[in-house]
């Protein structure tokens, strides 16, 4: 039986996996470089090449990491919303009656922290436009976010007061930092948070008119 020349890559693996598999930190290269082909280019137009090229790595070694596009994109916004999954612990830690303000600078802190805008702008823009990233980003957000507060308000409709109120910060979201629409895009973030989260709170723990009776 003739053994396998030593440095002999194994079938299915990529040429350049022989070099840079396993190496520190290959992984979340390749995940920062999604995350911002997502952000610049949406979900449409971003490539596994470009993601590839943006982490210096062969195209090949994204599939052996991830596997498809779709993969790729739901990896890397899973590690975007890692800051998400406690949300919910803080929102309630002051008590319901907070919750409207806490869930608004949540919201604000990910938009004007630039670690974290980017990948929410990855989010927004590619969801907005496609229907396979909107069908992760609305999986990601019903189970990290409205699903866990829902839980914790204990009141009537619970889900229907938390999408509300994520609708409404989602919506000045999208004028402030993707259409960019003046004066909500300059304005001073402790101004809008002040507009904001008493209307956040009315949904979350106001009384809820939905049409049953």
């Amino acid at each position: 039986m003739t053994a396998r020349p030593a440095g002999r890559r194994g079938r299915g693996r990529p040429a350049s996996a022989a070099r840079v598999e396993g190496q520190p930190g290959t992984r979340d290269l390749i995940l920062s470089s999604a995350r911002a082909e997502f952000a610049a280019r949406g979900y449409d137009r971003a490539s596994i090449r470009a993601i590839a090229r943006g982490a210096q790595v062969d195209p090949a070694l994204v599939h052996h990491y991830f596997g498809s596009k779709e993969q790729v994109f739901e990896a890397a916004m899973e590690t975007a919303f890692a800051p998400v999954l406690s949300a919910p612990e803080q929102l309630v830690a002051d008590g319901i009656d907070t919750a409207g303000e806490q869930l608004t600078r949540f919201v604000f802190g990910l938009w004007e922290n630039p670690a974290t805008r980017e990948p929410v702008l990855a989010i927004v823009r590619s969801a907005v436009n496609n229907e396979t990233a909107a069908r992760i980003f609305r999986q990601m957000i019903t189970r990290h976010v409205l699903a866990r507060v829902a839980r914790e308000l204990r009141l009537p409709d619970p889900d229907v007061r938390v999408q509300l109120a994520v609708a409404q910060l989602v919506g000045t979201a999208m004028l402030r930092y993707v259409i960019k629409v003046e004066p909500i895009a300059s304005a001073d973030p402790e101004t809008l948070i002040g507009h904001l989260a008493p209307v956040v709170q009315h949904h979350l723990t106001g009384t809820l008119d939905t049409g049953h009776g």
